[in-house]
C-alpha cells in the first residue's frame, strides 16, 4: 500500500527520497539553464514518487537517522581527539609549559615520570635545557612513489584534495582509482598527507589506507614510526601551515614542497620526553583512524542501502534490524 506524506516523519522521509540517485538524476534532468543549472517551485512540485505506509516512512527514515547520527558523532569525537593532541604538543613544545612550571615552583600536572623528565630551566634560545634547534628533516621524511594509472588497479582508494577536509587530519572519504588518467603519488596506510596547493587551505590529515593520491598533495611520515604522533602533531599545527604559506612559490596558485616543508625549525626533545608524548598521543590518533574506518563503512552501507529502500527491494523488516545494529 502506498500513502501521502505527512507530518515530522514524512518530512524526514522527503529529505531521504531527496537523497536517492534516481530522484537527483530527475531533478538534474528537469533543472533549467546551461550555464547555471537551477530548479523553480514549478519544476519541484512536478516531482513526485509513490511513498510506503507511514509506519515504514518512519523506519527508513529513523535507519538513516541513526547511521547518521553515528557518523556525526565519530566525526566529533575525532575533532576532540585532535584538538587534545594538538593542545598537549603546545603546551610541551612550544609554549614548554612543563618547564615554565617548574621554573616558578608550580603544582606538577603531569603523571610523575613525565614531570621529572621536563628541564627546569631554559637555555640559550628560550628552549628547555638538553633539547635543540633543529627542522622537520631531522624527523621526518619525504615518502610515497610515483605510479602510471595503468599500473593501480580501478579500485584502489584515491584521495585528492577535494577528499582532504580542511582543519582536520580525519581524512574519511576518497575515491577510487577507476577514473585516474594520470600520474599520482603512492601512500601506505598510516602515511601522512599534507596538500601543497594553496597550504592556507590547511589540508593535513592521516592515511587510513593504502593507496594513491594527488600529485599536489605532499607524503611523508616520521623517520622512525613511533614518532608518527609528534610529527603529525606538528605539521598540523597553525604555525606550521602558516610557514608553508609564507614560503610558497606562484601567485595565483601557490605552493610549497617538501624541499621547503622540511626546512620548518623544530624543538627536538629529549628522548625520554619525545617518547612520552608519543606514548599518550599515540593511543588519541589510533582512536581516530579507527573512527575514520568507521565512518566509512557506515557512509558506504548508507549509500547502498538507499536506492534499495527506496526501490523496494530491501524488505522493511530488514531495515529495521539495520537500525537495531546500528543504535
Amino acid at each position: 500500500a502506498h500513502e501521502e506524506t505527512s507530518g515530522k516523519n514524512a518530512s524526514a522521509y522527503d529529505a531521504v527520497r531527496l537523497m536517492d540517485r534516481t530522484s537527483r538524476e530527475w531533478l538534474r534532468h528537469h533543472a533549467i539553464g546551461a550555464t547555471m543549472p537551477n530548479l523553480n517551485e514549478g519544476i519541484i512540485r512536478r516531482f513526485s514518487f509513490l511513498a510506503p505506509s507511514l509506519r515504514e516512512q518512519e523506519i527508513v527514515a529513523e535507519v538513516l537517522d541513526s547511521l547518521d547520527e553515528k557518523i556525526d558523532v565519530n566525526r566529533r569525537m575525532n575533532t576532540t581527539f585532535e584538538a587534545m593532541a594538538h593542545a598537549i604538543f603546545k603546551d610541551w613544545f612550544i609554549d614548554f609549559g612543563p618547564t615554565r612550571a617548574k621554573a616558578t615552583d608550580s603544582p606538577p600536572y603531569l603523571a610523575r615520570d613525565v614531570w621529572e623528565a621536563f628541564p627546569k630551566e631554559t637555555g640559550d634560545g628560550g628552549i628547555p635545557v638538553g633539547w635543540r634547534r633543529g627542522q622537520l628533516g631531522d624527523i621526518a621524511l619525504q615518502t610515497g612513489q610515483s605510479v602510471k594509472p595503468e599500473f593501480v588497479s580501478a579500485e584502489t582508494p584515491y584521495i585528492g584534495l577535494e577528499h582532504m577536509p580542511r582543519r582536520s587530519i580525519a581524512l574519511d572519504a576518497w575515491g577510487r582509482a577507476a577514473k585516474v588518467t594520470s600520474g599520482k603519488t603512492a601512500f601506505s596506510g598510516g602515511d601522512l598527507l599534507f596538500g601543497k596547493l594553496r597550504p592556507y587551505f590547511h589540508k593535513v590529515g592521516i592515511a587510513p589506507v593504502n593507496g594513491i593520491c594527488s600529485t599536489d598533495i605532499v607524503v611523508l611520515n616520521s623517520r622512525s614510526p613511533d614518532d608518527r604522533p609528534f610529527v603529525i602533531s606538528c605539521i598540523s599545527q597553525d604555525e606550521f601551515v602558516a610557514y608553508t604559506d609564507r614560503t610558497a612559490y606562484g601567485t595565483k596558485m601557490p605552493r610549497t614542497s617538501w624541499s621547503r616543508m622540511e626546512k620548518f625549525g623544530i624543538c627536538i626533545p629529549s628522548t625520554h620526553v619525545l617518547t612520552a608524548f608519543n606514548r599518550t598521543v599515540s593511543p588519541l590518533i589510533d582512536r581516530i583512524v579507527a573512527n575514520v574506518l568507521e565512518t566509512r563503512t557506515l557512509t558506504e552501507t548508507r549509500d547502498l542501502l538507499l536506492p534499495r529502500l527506496m526501490s523496494g527491494e530491501i524488505r522493511i523488516r530488514d531495515v529495521e534490524q539495520t537500525a537495531v545494529a546500528a543504535a
